[in-house]
């Protein structure tokens, strides 16, 4: 794959740029909320170096984590993007979410998701996005099934497996 220039991506509310350790902060306080991560499989940050190796992860990481940055107030309002991108045997990468408190609710995630996808598949090639989800994070299965992604029957360690084939694609959305 070689290095990848992730750019800036820019929606109708938020701009998305790539998250770097000057973000720490912003991304302390972010994930110090316990109902930010009731859904991931991290703590709550307990310090600005919980916030730094939560970035630095993302770095060393062949995928990109978007800080989403809302264009009004000019704040964090959370994180998205790959990580796992593999080539074989079909390009894909996982896809992450994550969105503070005072966001929920108003469509942001879906917002900032459409762009995210359409740069995976437009850009970075990929055949296939993949999420996985807890199956009580009622909002999160929503924003997955509301953006086309296909839900597996079977539960696997517990998550709900969810894809998305790019568009022409056999099982790809916008298929006929």
């Amino acid at each position: 794959m070689g290095v990848f220039i992730y750019p800036e991506l820019d929606t109708e509310r938020l701009v998305l740029r790539p998250l770097t350790l000057a973000d720490g902060e912003e991304v302390f306080r972010h994930f110090a909320d316990a109902d930010v991560v009731r859904f991931m499989d991290i703590e709550p940050c307990g310090s600005l170096d919980d916030a730094l190796e939560i970035i630095q992860f993302h770095l060393d990481d062949s995928g990109c984590r978007w800080g989403l940055f809302d264009k009004a107030a000019g704040r964090l309002a959370g994180t998205c993007g790959y990580h796992c991108w593999s080539q074989e045997p079909v390009a894909k990468a996982e896809i992450g979410y994550d969105l503070s408190a005072a966001y929920w609710g108003q469509g942001l995630m879906k917002e900032a998701l459409a762009a995210v996808i359409g740069f995976g598949f437009e850009r970075m090639g990929l055949g296939m996005i993949e999420a996985t989800v807890e199956p009580e994070n009622a909002r999160s299965l929503r924003v997955l099934e509301g953006l086309g992604f296909q839900r597996r029957e079977e539960l696997v360690g517990g998550l709900v497996y969810y894809s998305l084939m790019a568009p022409g694609r056999i099982g790809g959305r916008g298929q006929q």
